[in-house]
């Protein structure tokens, strides 16, 4: 008796290859990425790819797009569940720095702010950038400062992952520092 295959759902094909997707522009960033990096890097064929987003640059828009909904309902699901001693920064945070240790997804949203100049990617990356300082204002109910605060010490954070720096705090004394200044010792296990 042979044992009948299922076939993938273009739903979870679709998921496949922005998974791909989005490991291979974390890692080589928009300009480094091919549609045929991310085709072989999923399983499939380039020119599947093509024709479920079109370009790299929509494909590109997507990974983006969902990383940032990321944000946005981690932010979300951290002010539903905090408790009523847990301080709104803290809260949205600590949901950040859980979200922010999948490199690939902060990778893609590092890659994208810094392609502001670019016409398309710009402005989606510039949007997010700025919902995300909209829902701290309103949702958040932090003032303009305290959320450009939020969002620089976000930065740094984002900045000392992104370059490994708690991978060398155990044999360089200055990394160890750095870390424990913007991440604290309790993360640093």
């Amino acid at each position: 008796m042979t044992e009948k295959r299922s076939r993938m759902s273009s739903d979870d094909r679709r998921d496949l290859v922005l998974a791909a997707a989005t490991s291979v522009f974390a890692e080589a960033g928009y300009h480094g990425t091919t549609t045929d990096t991310v085709a072989r890097a999923a399983g499939v064929s380039q020119p599947y790819v093509v024709r479920m987003f079109g370009t790299k640059e929509n494909l590109f828009i997507t990974v983006l797009t969902r990383a940032l909904d990321l944000v946005m309902q981690s932010f979300r699901d951290a002010l539903a569940t905090r408790s009523p001693e847990t301080g709104i920064e803290t809260a949205l945070g600590d949901s950040y720095y859980v979200l922010a240790q999948d490199r690939d997804v902060l990778l893609c949203l590092m890659h994208a702010f810094t392609l502001g100049s670019h016409p398309v990617i710009g402005p989606c990356a510039r949007d997010g950038f700025l919902s995300v300082f909209e829902f701290l204002r309103t949702d958040g109910g932090m003032s303009a400062d305290e959320a450009q605060r939020f969002l620089a010490d976000g930065m740094l954070i984002n900045t000392v992952l992104g370059l490994r720096i708690p991978d060398n705090a155990g044999v360089n004394p200055c990394a160890a520092e750095v870390t424990d200044a913007v991440l604290g010792t309790e993360t640093v296990a």
